[in-house]
């Protein structure tokens, strides 16, 4: 079945995607400047749908209170994975006493973390508002399986948001969020996709550059994940007093992976800039490779430089745009259409 899409569907389509890659974003930059834990409750902050702004607005027990709730969140969760067979990481978490210490209250740190809980919301918004367009009016099997997954990843994204906050931040937990927004980004892409499909212009890709663009894509997916590794590995450091001087002599293993793997990245997509330039010269490989530049170039930056923690988000920015692009890329050359952007 075919649809025409309006312009406002194909519109919230677009801006929905643009809200979910702000979360990330957002989230990089609340990950960077420790604004984590600034709201101590989910979904609320403080309590209140509008944050507090001075601390004497709070009970003085306020840090006792939001610990014993952590407290008995963490411990239907951890009876949620003993039940999944997770019995070892369901006991360490009850063991682990420093989930239960409460930060003093911060400002800018609640409003930093409010600011990222509100992109949410509106990326969540636009979520639901196409779930409901395709159930009202585009009705097709490939736009309701899309539409419904993308609205039942996000819920299960939400709450799994309200762990990360119970847990205090704990990696692995932070690892997994950040999976499950790639997950939402590579449906929200679909839908996009689907929904600008008919807008496309007709141009076939070589053989070759499909089976790059597969390989760089799948790599660059593995180095998200690389980089959750290192990033966990230098929290772990400031915790233990390192100052960034030290941080890449202690890195480990996940860090020269990761590095190692960007070389391998780079080759790759050197190689299909040039096959592209040579043939095709389609803007979608272009936009990749020079994505690809920037992202190693901050990579750089902060493995060698002492560079702001903005240099950070950049980093992770260009990584996911960059995936995205290398996923588009992917799906439209396999269509007789194939997207130029």
């Amino acid at each position: 079945m075919n649809f025409t899409y309006s312009r406002f569907f194909i519109s919230l389509n677009w801006t929905t995607l643009v809200f979910i890659y702000l979360v990330v974003i957002a989230g990089s930059f609340v990950r960077i400047t420790g604004a984590g834990m600034g709201c101590p409750d989910w979904p609320k902050c403080f309590g209140q749908y509008i944050p507090p702004t001075d601390e004497k607005v709070l009970p003085p027990d306020y840090k006792d209170i939001y610990a014993s709730k952590r407290g008995k969140k963490i411990e239907r969760f951890a009876n949620f994975l003993e039940k999944i067979g997770f019995s070892d990481v369901a006991e360490k978490m009850r063991n682990d006493k420093t989930m239960l210490i409460e930060q003093d209250f911060n400002a800018k740190k609640t409003w930093t973390e409010y600011i990222n809980r509100l992109f949410g919301v509106l990326a969540g918004f636009g979520v639901l508002f196409i779930f409901v367009a395709v159930i009202r009016k585009y009705r097709s099997k490939k736009m309701v399986l899309l539409a419904t997954s993308n609205l039942v990843i996000l819920v299960i994204q939400a709450w799994f948001g309200s762990i990360v906050v119970a847990t205090n931040l704990v990696p692995w937990t932070i690892t997994l969020h950040l999976f499950l927004a790639l997950v939402i980004i590579i449906l929200q892409l679909l839908l996009v996709i689907e929904v600008s499909g008919s807008q496309s212009k007709k141009l076939i890709a070589t053989s070759k550059i499909k089976s790059f663009v597969w390989i760089v894509l799948i790599i660059t997916f593995v180095q998200l994940f690389l980089g959750t590794q290192v990033r966990e590995s230098i929290d772990f450091l400031v915790k233990q007093g390192y100052s960034r001087q030290y941080w890449v002599n202690h890195l480990g293993v996940p860090f020269f992976i990761h590095r190692s793997f960007s070389w391998i990245v780079l080759i790759g997509m050197g190689y299909m800039f040039w096959l592209n330039k040579k043939s095709e010269n389609l803007k979608i490989i272009s936009t990749a490779f020079y994505l690809l530049i920037l992202e190693i170039l901050t990579g750089v930056l902060l493995a060698y430089a002492d560079m702001p923690g903005l240099v950070q988000t950049s980093h992770l920015l260009f990584a996911t745009v960059l995936f995205g692009v290398l996923f588009t890329a992917a799906i439209r050359f396999g269509k007789r259409e194939v997207l130029n952007p």
